[in-house]
């Protein structure tokens, strides 16, 4: 007599047989991991993102073998790095004057490196399944879920991280953002991956638990965004945030040089306010290469009107010493300047060995200083303004580490940035998001002061509340108020977030030997 089975098992695929991968299912991977760019800003279409994910899980969940999924993961990874920063191309070859050729040479290399990550969640996850003999609904709703969602974490920190297009970005207005202060954008990204797991159990016999799961998590995120972790605090401030839309091209010509500070000193002046910020490098020179009475000028506008000035400009500290950095004048004169800590790669900071690739692009300014992991807030009246430069904000966990070690913890973030180098491209809307991430994980209102977008304000909550039209020169004026108080996110960090990975993979664990003993059994009655 015939048994039903106790376990579904997926349906063998004859392109997923043997040990490697058809060309044309890698290709096809390559476009499934594409296909992500479409759940980001400016398109938004974030439920796309649970069936490309869906795609790749489903492939790796028909018993194919360590070899063959590390290949399937590592084609979706490049697939879906590459659309998500194929902007760098615009920075290669129109500012670091790299030859086109050359420029797909450095993508291509830089997507298949970033491809590693997707083999390791697909690799790692095959190998765990055949060492605990795991049935399906334990691989694609616990274990891929969290070996996708570390890959994305490792990702932001393995060789300094690049975490852009981490899949939690794409829900920044979903449903899943009401995780983000409990478990931040990587243990969204572990959601993603359980929901995506959901949607390849539709073809299973377990379809009707898998639909009630799904539900569950969406709804349960959508209740968690009417929490108030934070609290308003202190008196609203006024502030002016700048866009001075410089052509990058531009910007550190000397022959542009006295229009730009021209410029930057009147928007700076133009109005009193209680802060008022530039975007990055506005002022693109060294304090000691600048006319004089420049900086003793904006001096005296912030004592005669009470604003306090944070101004982007790069510091010298010796020969060959300068920082990218913030400097806040203010009415009582005392020396704030914030430091660059996260550097960027070949942009900032030559990595051993590269000098020739970076002397090669020419960038300006590219091997600084690192500021130090942990800095002060300067206040504005009664608030306490923490600053981060450009894809600073980029790393959560740093934030989140300044807030809580902080003697004073800041009640506001500002961002400045420019992201001038990537021309009109998705580049700014998909750095939005991530700033409203960070107010998300934070609870904590977002300051963006760019040279061409995207210049905003953001709640704690992470609605945009106001927002300059991108690529144009202009003055955004708003009342901030700042928040207290400490989300789980900010007092855990990525402790959270592994946590919750180490539950689900405990959870597998169990539930292989239970299915694996059940199995036994059934084996011994049988032979009886």
């Amino acid at each position: 007599m015939l048994r039903r089975r106790t376990q579904p098992v997926m349906a063998s695929d004859p392109a997923l047989r043997g040990t490697r991968p058809s060309l044309l299912l890698l290709a096809v991977a390559v476009l499934a991991g594409g296909t992500s760019l479409l759940s980001f800003q400016p398109i938004g279409w974030w439920p796309v993102q649970f069936l490309s994910l869906a795609w790749l899980f489903y492939q790796v969940g028909m018993g194919t073998s360590v070899k063959r999924a590390t290949l399937v993961g590592w084609a979706f990874g490049f697939g879906w790095s590459v659309a998500g920063m194929h902007w760098l191309y615009i920075f290669m070859t129109r500012f670091a004057h790299l030859p086109a050729a050359l420029a797909v040479v450095g993508l291509t290399l830089l997507g298949l490196y970033m491809g590693l990550f997707g083999a390791f969640a697909a690799g790692v996850a095959t190998w765990i399944r055949k060492r605990w003999s795991l049935p399906v609904a334990a691989f694609v709703l616990l274990v891929l879920p969290v070996t996708w969602g570390v890959s994305e974490w490792m990702r932001g920190w393995v060789f300094t991280g690049f975490p852009w297009a981490s899949s939690g970005y794409a829900h920044d207005t979903a449903p899943l953002a009401g995780y983000a202060p409990l478990i931040g954008v990587y243990g969204m990204g572990i959601l993603v991956g359980v929901i995506a797991g959901c949607l390849v159990m539709l073809t299973q016999r377990a379809r009707w638990q898998s639909v009630g799961l799904l539900v569950a998590v969406l709804a349960a995120g959508a209740g968690l965004r009417t929490v108030e972790w934070t609290q308003l605090t202190g008196q609203p401030i006024t502030v002016r945030l700048l866009q001075g839309n410089i052509p990058q091209d531009q910007k550190f010509d000397e022959v542009f040089l006295a229009n730009i500070l021209e410029r930057y000193h009147g928007l700076i002046t133009a109005a009193p306010a209680d802060l008022v910020a530039t975007p990055e490098t506005a002022i693109p020179r060294f304090p000691q290469n600048l006319p004089p009475d420049y900086l003793e000028s904006l001096q005296r506008f912030s004592t005669s009107t009470g604003s306090t000035l944070a101004i982007g400009m790069p510091l010298l500290d010796g020969p060959n010493q300068y920082a990218n950095s913030l400097v806040a004048i203010s009415p009582q004169p005392r020396p704030y300047r914030y430091d660059k800590a996260h550097l960027v790669p070949f942009g900032e900071f030559i990595p051993p060995g590269f000098r020739w690739f970076t002397d090669m692009m020419n960038i300006p300014l590219s091997d600084a200083t690192r500021g130090a992991p942990l800095q002060a807030p300067f206040a504005v009246k009664d608030q306490l303004v923490l600053p981060n430069i450009c894809y600073e904000d980029v790393f959560g966990e740093e934030i989140a580490y300044q807030l809580r070690n902080a003697p004073r913890p800041a009640t506001m973030l500002l961002n400045v940035s420019n992201l001038s180098w990537y021309g009109q491209t998705v580049a700014i809307p998909q750095h939005l998001q991530i700033s409203r991430l960070r107010t998300l994980e934070t609870g904590r209102p977002m300051l963006r002061s760019t040279n061409d977008g995207a210049t905003a304000v953001i709640d704690h909550r992470g609605n945009i509340t106001q927002v300059l039209p991108f690529y144009t020169d202009g003055v955004l004026n708003a009342t901030v108020r700042g928040t207290t108080g400490m989300t789980p996110f900010i007092r855990l960090g990525s402790a959270a977030f592994l946590l919750l990975g180490a539950v689900m993979l405990l959870g597998a664990w169990l539930t292989g030997r239970r299915y694996r003993n059940h199995q036994a059994k059934y084996q011994a009655k049988s032979n009886s």
